[in-house]
């Protein structure tokens, strides 16, 4: 028992020690042949790359060209290790307290599933995905692509809840969720804490959601109950949710107030900073990947909007020097999730970059190179999201 706890609060300390600059989790160790941890002993190994305990990326030559991602298949990203797995034993009784309304009151997951019912498909992304392919070498977990799938969520509009609550306090600005992971005595609170605040204008698309494509959230995807934001970046999802407050101001946490903010490399990070929120639009290619024969080839890959739909996508097979119009495959799950698309193009043998470019409903066209930014959030760009094929 006492080794179990030992090894919790390791891991446990190797996060949070990321997240006060102590160490830089992905950085400092290989991600290549480490064990999945216990906690997501489910998923499948072969699929993934392991940077650390709370950083673990999907391989790109395993999204394949399905529209959903297999929760066994999806990334891990967390900001401290999951609470012990117990909470989950009785995922109803799971109590979150709702602050900021007419009437507050804790209500647990089974009252919340008296309230009200609703799906939503949507990119979870980390904010830092594709962090790797930045020049300046930003600290943080090195992800290129995989820190990003397709997945849907189920539960309750906060909308209803808020409703039946009597509806938003005067004055409140924000939406802000509080995790529920558990803190040690010897840590600032306030400094390791999970807990974000989005702008109350996405009341309406906000779920309290307590399934996973399908099947009830696990612990290591935020189980018993998570907060969705679409079109947001993974970190506004909060996990393990515990309160949900209507606030006036942003909360003053350490994770909102100086990290996940879009600044110029080299400041200091601060709440004048832009908070990482909405997703901008990106595209990446999952197949040629290395090499592929001379002849026909069928490209294919995913687009998404972040808060708008995607649009439409182009793929260039020589570096973006030209440009073809790729087609949608499949159904349209709605504008939080992204599109599979394909090219059908033949290629000669040599060494082609293939890549691809979205734009969303709005007229937003993924840049070729993204402005670099302190942390390495938000990288979107085509060029270093592309692919050199080797074709013979």
């Amino acid at each position: 028992m006492t080794e179990k706890i030992d090894l919790r609060r390791r891991y446990l300390l190797a996060g949070t020690a990321a997240a006060t600059g102590l160490a830089v989790s992905g950085v400092t160790v290989s991600a290549q042949d480490k064990p999945l941890p216990d906690y997501v002993s489910f998923k499948k190994p072969d699929a993934l790359i392991v940077h650390s305990n709370n950083t673990i990326e999907t391989r790109r030559d395993a999204f394949g060209t399905s529209l959903i991602t297999p929760e066994d298949k999806l990334y891990i990203r967390n900001n401290v290790s999951p609470p012990d797995a117990s909470i989950v034993a009785d995922r109803d009784a799971w109590e979150v307290s709702i602050e900021g309304v007419a009437e507050p009151r804790a209500l647990t997951v089974g009252q919340l599933k008296s309230m009200g019912l609703d799906t939503v498909a949507m990119v979870l992304q980390c904010s830092g995905n594709g962090r790797a392919f930045f020049d300046h070498n930003p600290s943080g977990t090195q992800w290129k692509v995989g820190a990003a799938g397709n997945v849907i969520w189920t539960g309750v509009p906060l909308r209803k809840v808020v409703d039946a609550l009597g509806g938003p306090a005067e004055g409140m600005k924000f939406i802000t969720g509080t995790g529920g992971e558990t803190i040690p005595a010897d840590l600032k609170e306030r400094d390791v804490v999970v807990e974000r605040s989005v702008p109350i204008d996405v009341l309406d698309t906000v779920l309290l959601a307590w399934d996973l494509n399908g099947e009830p959230v696990s612990l290591a995807h935020g189980g018993p109950l998570r907060m969705i934001v679409p079109g947001y970046t993974g970190v506004n999802n909060v996990k393990y949710l515990k309160r949900l407050a209507l606030t006036a101001q942003e909360s003053d946490a350490r994770i909102q107030q100086s990290r996940y903010r879009l600044l110029p490399v080299g400041e200091k990070a601060g709440p004048q900073h832009p908070s990482v929120w909405a997703m901008p639009v990106k595209s990446f290619v999952t197949a040629p990947l290395d090499v592929a024969r001379a002849g026909a080839v069928q490209v294919t890959g995913f687009a998404f909007g972040g808060i708008n739909p995607v649009q439409s996508v182009e793929v260039s097979t020589d570096g973006g020097k030209n440009w073809q119009k790729a087609e949608f495959i499949g159904p349209d799950l709605g504008r939080y999730a992204w599109r599979s698309f394909a090219l059908s193009t033949d290629l000669q043998p040599g060494t082609h970059l293939i890549v691809s470019r979205a734009t969303d409903s709005e007229g937003n066209v993924q840049p070729e190179e993204p402005e670099p930014n302190n942390s390495g959030y938000n990288h979107n760009g085509w060029r270093d999201h592309g692919v050199e094929v080797a074709v013979s």
